[in-house]
């Protein structure tokens, strides 16, 4: 059967515009659970009705509505409390469900790896555990008199399934956190290797896997390693990590993260603290901003304050304003800045040489002299630096070479001038 919705907002003294965008954004978030949206309630008020989320007039409206739009779905802009969606299911004689169910059931139909359906599967059950309501049908009354034995059977039955729930968080918790151990050594070996970490963050839909896709394409031509891109909310979940190898022997990890958005589910935030803690990690924070999005200051600044929450803090940020070709030039010159079109290509060139600015900053351009004995350090040097002048000498070799100052320290008998790279 068709799932027609009408959607349901409270404007609580926040601007108009932030308000129509969060509706806007509510539609997208049905559309991708194919619902078809067929109308609209809104309301200004300055608190939540306790009882119904909206005032009992604009529920009279509603019901109105439903009948006349033969509607068999109401999606409401904010999470609802337990009571309030038993008392609008009971008013309305329809389903009810609200913008965090939505955002689940998105996550749990995209979720491929195990970890991601762990975390989403855990996010979906902390969710039910307080709104695990029977129908009235069902439930049996409840006897006199004390103790479990006493008692009606549907309050038994609720009993049995929270402990059940309450069981199977406790058991995927565990599982999961095998997981994030493995991680966990995974992230120290990277570490170990010195190889610098660039995680993209931002918005969803912003374009982060097209970015990554483009990176990949310009410098490894692996179509095995792209990673899934549309256009459409959370078309990622996992974390990706794809090494990017540049010229002159300069190598590093570039991770695609899950995206944000507004109202995120607190027990989402929670379940993917795991995945999101690849960015505190990292080198470099690319930021990726849909500049085409007209509320992408709104965007930037709800990205900024989730990483804030996550503990997230003195990592360098370089802001990528993607989409930049469907949006009339002139742009304004800002710091730590680039604007690009990772689908076509544009600004990309100038996107690599920021980033490496960025995260190669403690490379040296050292003189070397290595004698002709000593053959495996000169192997070493070829394949973990870039060679800018050779000179064959009676004793040994003669290099100059932009190599890492880790290396330089290493190989230290063997410099004889060092400097800051250009």
């Amino acid at each position: 059967m068709e799932r027609k919705a009408i959607i349901v907002g409270v404007n609580r003294q926040q601007a108009l515009e932030n308000f129509t965008y969060s509706m806007e954004e509510l539609v997208n978030l049905a559309t991708a659970c194919h619902i078809s949206v067929i109308g609209e309630i809104a309301q200004n008020l300055q608190h939540f009705d306790k009882t119904y989320y909206i005032g009992s007039g604009k529920v009279e409206e509603l019901q109105a509505l439903i009948a006349e739009l033969e509607a068999n779905i109401v999606v409401f802009d904010d999470e609802l409390s337990p009571s309030q969606i038993r008392n609008l299911e009971e008013k309305l004689d329809c389903e009810v469900i609200d913008r965090t169910m939505l955002i689940l059931e998105i996550f749990a139909s995209r979720a491929k790896t195990k970890e991601s359906q762990l975390q989403v599967e855990i996010a979906r059950l902390n969710y039910m555990l307080p709104r695990l309501v029977g129908s009235r049908e069902s439930l049996g009354r409840q006897g006199g008199g004390a103790g479990l034995k006493n008692r009606g059977a549907g309050e038994t039955k609720l009993e049995l399934d929270r402990r059940k729930i309450e069981m199977k968080i406790s058991a995927l918790s565990k599982e999961l956190e095998q997981l994030v151990a493995r991680r966990k050594i995974q992230r120290k070996q990277r570490h170990k290797n010195e190889i610098p970490v660039v995680s993209l963050v931002g918005y969803t839909n912003a374009g982060k896997s097209t970015l990554m896709n483009t990176m990949l394409n310009n410098h490894q031509a692996d179509q095995e390693k792209q990673v899934f891109e549309k256009d459409m909310l959370f078309a990622t979940l996992e974390t990706a990590v794809r090494k990017i190898d540049l010229p002159g022997n300069k190598s590093f990890l570039l991770t695609d993260t899950v995206g944000f958005i507004n109202k995120l589910p607190h027990h989402l935030v929670k379940a993917f603290r795991s995945t999101l803690e690849e960015v505190m990690e990292a080198d470099l924070l690319v930021h990726v901003i849909d500049y085409s999005n007209p509320y992408h200051e709104e965007q930037k600044t709800l990205t900024n304050q989730v990483l804030q929450e996550m503990g997230v803090e003195n990592i360098p940020v370089l802001y990528a304003y993607n989409k930049a070709d469907k949006v009339d030039g002139p742009f304004p010159s800002q710091e730590n800045s680039v604007y690009i079109a990772a689908k076509t290509g544009e600004g990309i060139e100038e996107f690599t040489k920021l980033l490496s600015e960025q995260i190669f900053q403690d490379y040296l351009q050292c003189d070397l002299f290595i004698p002709y004995t000593d053959g495996a350090v000169i192997s070493y040097f070829n394949e973990h630096s870039q060679i800018l002048a050779t000179r064959y000498e009676e004793e040994g070799t003669a290099f100059t070479v932009e190599c890492k100052k880790a290396d330089a320290e290493k190989f230290q008998q063997y410099v004889r001038k060092a400097e800051a790279a250009d």
